[in-house]
């Protein structure tokens, strides 16, 4: 039994069952990870094997715990973890070790997982393309030659290589649903305040981003869901926790979706991307869905408008001081820079404009959802680009304004802080995977899931196609 390609929720069965030992399972996975990590680099501060399996057979003398119980987890490395070094990938943070877990890894560590480690990320979180000054790049598992994607890179590589059974991601601008699209796996962005924040900082205005479950099954995703959600009470706006795996099993039968393309020519894409998507939702029809093709609902440079000014103008309040100060701004990456400079410029009015943009878009998304059970748009406009790339300077022959406008695809989701699922979609001639975003309105979480979750019985992507590295002979538990 190949330990590492079973999916969580049946990891978690058996370990609860008494059927596999924490420190079988957690044996297997470094295992995997000493044989495949080096290729990859997803995988950062790494915590020793003898530290990890003493903690594996403390947990077996112990018994059963939560619902993570004995399952080895990778932190990425936007989270703070406590005793375990993390970076934000910046030099300026090389040898920092937290002294306490922020409020996701906290919970991860409540509901009984082992954390081993992080997974790489960009610096700050800052593009969709896993690299930094302090780890080096992240390579997919499909092409080594590849971008695994980003912000999430480092959590979608392992998973698609087994290095993980699940992972936690972070999506401001398409964080996890581009590294699912383009590693072959599923990402979740919930609902907003779903997963609640951390009490630090502004927690009124920004509303941006979120973090979120990533898995190779829907399944697994809501188990960590289950974990991640429900309100922190010292954060605003949060939601409550439901059962997310309570829709699975029903069929699609009558259900609607409203397939937006790339937005009327809106959002360029590189060849073959919209077909593949397409091909994914005749899987839809044939369990009974009904996919319409819709006109954009709302105009794509509004929305884009709206978003670069409120996500400049949160990064500069976010991080002004590290602009500000000569020797920390040497250390700090362009693009971060760049949002930095971009927000110290946007006005009140230009803000409070964005806003009332934003606020009319969630308007009229809710309209639409009156006719549609779930919208979909592809998860990514460029297939997987050569690792050596910061970032696509152009699609099908369009320049790229900015160094995220390749990315313009994931912004209505973001914007209006819908639930989206991102699935697997198919692959290339070339062997490159793609994905498909699957949302709905707020609060359509599990019903989301649940869709996502017909889809996958029918095709499994993640297990029919798994990445062609092949791991070396596990040694003895």
């Amino acid at each position: 039994m190949d330990v590492t390609s079973l999916p969580a929720c049946e990891l978690a069965r058996a370990l609860r069952g008494g059927r596999l030992a924490a420190r079988e399972v957690v044996a297997a996975f470094l295992d995997r990870i000493e044989a495949t990590n080096p290729a990859l680099n997803a995988i950062v501060t790494l915590r020793p094997r003898e530290e990890l399996l003493a903690e594996a057979e403390a947990a077996d003398r112990a018994g059963p715990g939560g619902p993570l119980w004995g399952l080895p987890v990778a932190v990425k490395d936007l989270v703070a973890t406590k005793g375990m070094r993390t970076t934000f990938g910046s030099p300026l943070h090389a040898g920092h070790v937290p002294v306490a877990d922020d409020l996701l890894a906290a919970r991860m560590r409540a509901a009984g997982a082992i954390l081993i480690g992080k997974t790489n990320t960009p610096e700050w979180g800052h593009g969709s393309h896993t690299f930094n000054p302090v780890f080096g790049a992240t390579r997919n598992p499909y092409d080594l030659t590849r971008s695994a994607g980003g912000s999430s890179g480092g959590a979608a590589a392992a998973l698609a290589a087994r290095m993980v059974p699940v992972a936690d991601g972070s999506d401001m601008m398409g964080s996890l649903r581009n590294p699912a699209a383009f590693c072959n796996v599923y990402g979740f962005r919930p609902s907003w305040g779903l997963v609640p924040q951390d009490a630090d900082g502004d927690t009124f205005l920004a509303t941006l981003a979120t973090e979120g479950p990533m898995a190779r099954t829907p399944g697994d995703l809501a188990l960590l869901l289950s974990v991640l959600a429900g309100p922190n009470p010292e954060a605003p706006f949060g939601r409550p926790a439901e059962d997310f795996a309570a829709r699975f099993g029903g069929d699609l039968k009558g259900r609607r979706i409203g397939w937006l393309g790339d937005w009327g020519g809106a959002y360029v894409m590189e060849p073959g991307i919209v077909e593949t998507c397409e091909a994914a939702l005749k899987v839809f029809e044939t369990l009974g869905a009904i996919v319409e093709p819709i006109a954009p609902p709302f105009p794509a440079e509004a929305l884009w408008s709206a978003w670069v000014t409120l996500r400049a103008g949160l990064n500069a309040g976010a991080k002004r001081d590290m602009a500000a100060d000569p020797a920390k701004r040497a250390l700090t990456k362009p693009e971060t820079l760049w949002e930095i400079d971009q927000g110290a410029s946007v006005t009140m009015a230009e803000f409070y404009t964005a806003s009332v943009t934003r606020s009319r878009w969630y308007a009229r998304a809710a309209r639409v959802f009156a006719r549609f059970d779930a919208l979909a748009l592809p998860a990514a406009q460029v297939w997987p680009f050569p690792v050596e790339w910061r970032w696509p300077a152009e699609i099908a022959g369009r320049k790229m304004d900015t160094y995220h406008r390749w990315m313009e695809v994931v912004v209505p989701v973001s914007l209006a802080g819908l639930p989206c699922l991102a699935l697997p979609a198919g692959f290339s001639g070339a062997g490159l995977p793609t994905g498909l975003q699957l949302f709905g309105p707020t609060g359509a979480d599990a019903a989301i899931l649940g869709m996502g979750e017909a889809y996958h019985r029918a095709t499994d992507w993640p297990g029919r196609r798994p990445p062609p590295l092949q791991p070396k002979p596990p040694s003895d538990p």
